[in-house]
């Protein structure tokens, strides 16, 4: 078990929203993705979408040259984000399912259902020196698949975790924390490096950021929305004495 300090990436999709809902050249994702850097963020998620709603490729273009902390290339397992990945060489690529339907991404990725294609698809990935991770819910069926197919990371999906504790529902909350903290050791142990993230907030981060086996979290959204009120980098640094707190007890 690892004690090691928790990492924080933070996701700077809804930078490209807002800047696409006027069809303008600002804000620049870039230039927030240098300012979480120069905040604390330990990395840079970005979702390059099929409907390129937000992240577009001239952003993965200049996020892939400009940054100077790792970039997490998230992506549906398609043909083309295939030939953009290997051109572009991500540090690390988080692979996620995707409806054109859909507000944002809704459960994690059927890996055991697609257990033979995501082998083959991840593997030039792999080869290239890229990171790659299965966007997955906590089931055991997933997890051992990823680790199967030769994913060197899994991402919880903690969306359905936050939905709770934000309705209330705290007893189904703490139930669907377990299932995580059962998830997260299961796939340590089966040596993949364990990572968590959708829906957290400064009011349920602490349970997730205190599972002793997940190194990294992502978050996005309510980052972004909370730099409207305190600026970006407060509102990363914020999340960052959080999380640290929750992980003292580890140390």
């Amino acid at each position: 078990m690892t004690s090691a300090k928790q990492r924080l990436g933070v996701n700077i999709d809804h930078v490209a929203t807002v800047r696409n809902a006027r069809g303008t050249a600002w804000p620049d994702p870039l230039r927030a993705a240098l300012l979480a850097e120069a905040a604390g963020a330990d990395g840079i998620t970005a979702h390059l979408r099929e409907d390129r709603r937000h992240i577009r490729d001239e952003d993965m273009e200049a996020l892939a040259a400009g940054l100077g902390i790792p970039l997490n290339f998230e992506c549906a397992a398609t043909d083309e984000m295939a030939k953009i990945v290997l051109r572009l060489k991500p540090h690390a690529v988080c692979l996620v399912p995707e409806k054109r339907e859909e507000r944002t991404t809704e459960g994690g990725l059927d890996v055991a259902g697609d257990e033979n294609r995501l082998a083959v698809y991840i593997a030039p990935m792999v080869a290239a020196g890229c990171r790659v991770s299965m966007f997955i819910g906590h089931d055991a069926a997933q997890i051992r698949a990823s680790a199967r197919i030769g994913a060197a990371v899994v991402e919880l999906h903690t969306g359905h975790y936050s939905d709770l504790h934000a309705e209330g529902r705290l007893d189904e909350a703490e139930a669907e924390l377990a299932a995580l903290r059962e998830g997260a050791a299961l796939a340590y142990s089966l040596g993949l490096e364990v990572h968590a993230g959708h829906g957290l907030t400064y009011d349920n981060v602490a349970p997730i950021a205190a599972i002793p086996e997940i190194r990294e979290l992502n978050i996005g959204h309510f980052l972004i929305g909370e730099a409207i009120y305190r600026g970006l980098g407060p509102a990363i640094e914020e999340m960052r004495r959080r999380m640290d707190l929750a992980r003292e007890g580890l140390a």
